[in-house]
């Protein structure tokens, strides 16, 4: 490479660039440190964003109402005609009836209701944690992600009558 001025120059304008960033980074660190910690805002303020539910979480809380937790499984028995109903961005939630079984997945915000579910089970009668699932599009067929599962929690609806 033969060495010109004009290749200097972008050279030292790279190099002029490279360190101005690296001084503004530096000179934004102090910054960053005399901003107020998220534990010195109002008590108002945390409460609020923690009762923010989302469309979704408010409506699988609708979902389970009257209902109590369960030990979480691995696996849960299927049938053909059992309901999976999908909550974006939130979870699965499968069967219907006295306990339904939700499944929260290891990143539920990538939970798309127009999306379908695909899996490749180990256990024709089962869906398990460790079954290979993806998703795809409904219309055209393509593939839209992968779902890693977690365990099911089941939901018991609650009798009123044994509590009184």
């Amino acid at each position: 490479m033969i060495r010109t001025p004009l290749n200097r120059n972008r050279a030292r304008t790279a190099l002029a660039a490279v360190a101005a960033a690296g001084l503004a980074f530096s000179a934004a660190q102090p910054a960053l440190a005399d901003d107020p910690a998220p534990e010195d805002a109002p008590e108002d303020a945390q409460s609020e964003d923690a009762q923010e539910l989302t469309k979704g979480e408010k409506r699988l809380a609708k979902l389970l109402e009257g209902r109590v937790a369960g030990e979480p499984r691995t696996c849960i028995r299927v049938m053909p005609t059992d309901r999976m109903t999908t909550i974006e961005g939130t979870a699965y939630v499968y069967g219907r009836g006295k306990t339904i079984y939700v499944q929260r997945t290891r990143n539920p915000d990538r939970i798309d209701d127009r999306d379908a579910l695909v899996s490749r089970r180990f256990n024709a009668a089962q869906i398990c944690q460790q079954d290979v699932v993806t998703t795809i599009d409904p219309f055209l067929g393509f593939f839209t992600g992968a779902v890693f599962f977690d365990k099911f929690v089941p939901y018991t609806r609650v009798d009123e009558d044994a509590d009184g």
